[in-house]
């Protein structure tokens, strides 16, 4: 272990893994802190860097990008009152509201120091519970891995903020942008409609580009322009914070353990975690009548909660190839790209390069505090950039990327059809996470599915004799029933109500 640990030092410590985990940082946080744009659209826009950098500089980009990215949105949800990131979202009215009373820099600085200590326990629950789940996974056969594929795509229905049938059909629709091609096991062209470039499938990255960047700059565009940030000088932005750690201990490990939990949830992510440690903050709280007025209590529990969820998010990831989250998602791609195929394998036959990912984190969330009291300092002139000035070069960072990964203009007619079909999605409630997850996993649970089939010639009855297979066979039933058992409860329940009333 101890020279893994060491070979895992020796990777990190090469100039250009340091300058590629430096500059992605204050890429991360510029990104971040612009309202709107999100920590997926800044790991997304990041891909075609990574094809000229070596696997573990690759990585270091993505890891640092989202980590920064994810605190970075507090920031003008602070003194804006327009979240930055999704995960920003659950308690922007609460930052914003302690600006209003003098509070920024408690705010502000409750969210660099708690994102820190959410995103380091993130880090530890990944070396805690990966090594002893990849044992585990050495025993899995496709029987398992179907279940478990399967079970990704039901939990991004459960935790949707939609309604679920919009999140299953919008899954379903992944799964068919899935089937294009030819690489299924039948090896038979479908939906190719007779066009060669469809043949290879579509990838998941140009996918990923249109529906959260492209997407966003059409919904930015037909927005109004936030109103400029007014000019002010912020005193000591972690002064206090240690109180606040002695104080609300209890609600920071409550989130820590939270985010960790929703992070290893397929299809969950940060903006989830967040939005479930916030409520949970003022449904325990001593004193819930002091939420949305400016109480600090819920902004220790969701910024715990949020990078905490960053870091878990991989252990599904780097275990199954199945992606805690939208950033574990394109991370995933990189990974495959550079030759670290995910899989139980990779913490035996590449452990070095398992621990560096580890100690990536650790530094990202290290760097995070000096960096992000940096970030806080010169937020004004950041947040004073127009909108006209920052979306062309959004624009055109996809275009220049998209034609990258295929040298050809189809990469460039598909992240532009799904920046269309991710925009009119959103607009009317369709979750684009859940057509990601249908995308990214389409294939692996199509070719679990077929291969079990024809080891057990033809019979389900394998499906369901395994011990393991049978216990991830009734969470992922449960999970898909679900839904409709939610929904056969309010039938029922509508009527009593009613006439509960008119009594």
């Amino acid at each position: 272990m101890l020279k893994t640990l060491l070979d895992a030092f020796a990777l990190i410590s090469t100039w250009e893994v340091i300058i590629a985990m430096f500059a992605a940082s204050v890429y991360g946080l510029v990104i971040g802190s612009l309202p709107g744009l999100s920590a997926t659209m800044a790991t997304a826009l990041l891909v075609p860097v990574t094809f000229y950098l070596s696997p573990i500089a690759a990585i270091a980009t993505i890891v640092a990008a989202s980590s920064m990215a994810i605190f970075s949105g507090d920031i003008p949800g602070a003194l804006l009152r327009i979240p930055g990131t999704p995960a920003s979202a659950a308690y922007a009215d609460e930052a914003y509201a302690m600006t209003r009373k003098g509070q920024a820099e408690l705010a502000l600085g409750a969210g660099v120091w708690f994102s820190a200590v959410g995103g380091i326990a993130g880090v530890l629950s990944l070396m805690i519970l990966a090594p002893p789940l990849a044992e585990i996974a050495l025993s899995f056969s496709t029987f398992e891995y179907f279940w478990l594929a399967l079970l990704g795509l039901m939990c991004a229905t459960l935790v949707a903020r939609s309604s679920p049938v919009k999140a299953i059909a919008g899954m379903f629709i992944g799964l068919l942008v899935a089937c294009i091609g030819i690489e299924n096991p039948g090896g038979v062209p479908r939906f190719t409609f007779g066009l060669t470039d469809l043949f290879g499938g579509i990838e998941p990255i140009p996918a990923l580009v249109g529906v959260f960047a492209v997407a966003q700059v059409m919904r930015a565009m037909l927005t109004p322009e936030p109103p400029p940030l007014p000019r002010r000088k912020f005193g000591s932005i972690l002064a206090g914070q240690w109180r606040l750690t002695k104080l609300y201990r209890w609600q920071m490990t409550r989130g820590n353990i939270v985010g960790i939990i929703i992070g290893v949830l397929p299809g969950a992510g940060a903006d989830m975690a967040a939005w479930v440690s916030y409520a949970m903050s003022k449904r325990f709280s001593k004193e819930p009548e002091k939420f949305g007025t400016g109480h600090v209590e819920g902004l220790v529990e969701a910024g715990a909660s949020n990078n905490a969820s960053i870091a878990s998010g991989w252990v599904p990831s780097l275990l199954f190839g199945i992606p805690g989250d939208t950033i574990a998602a394109i991370a995933i791609g990189v990974l495959y790209m550079k030759g670290l195929n995910p899989g139980p394998t990779l913490f035996t036959e590449k452990a070095s390069s398992m621990y560096a990912i580890y100690l990536m984190f650790i530094i990202a969330n290290i760097m995070m505090i000096p960096l992000g009291i940096a970030m806080i300092r010169v937020a004004a002139y950041i947040l004073l950039a127009p909108r006209s000035a920052i979306m062309p070069v959004i624009m055109l960072c996809c275009a220049v990327g998209s034609f990258a990964i295929g040298n050809n203009m189809f990469g460039v007619v598909t992240v532009a059809t799904f920046g269309v079909i991710g925009y009119v999605m959103e607009t009317n409630g369709y979750p684009v996470a859940a057509m990601v997850l249908g995308i990214v996993m389409g294939t692996m649970v199509e070719q679990a599915f077929v291969t079990s089939l024809i080891k057990s010639d033809g019979s389900i009855l394998p499906f369901f004799e395994r011990p393991i297979a049978a216990i991830l066979a009734a969470m992922a039933i449960g999970a898909l029933l679900w839904p409709v058992m939610v929904w056969i409860w309010r039938k029922v329940k509508q009527p009593q109500a009613a006439a509960a009333t008119s009594r």
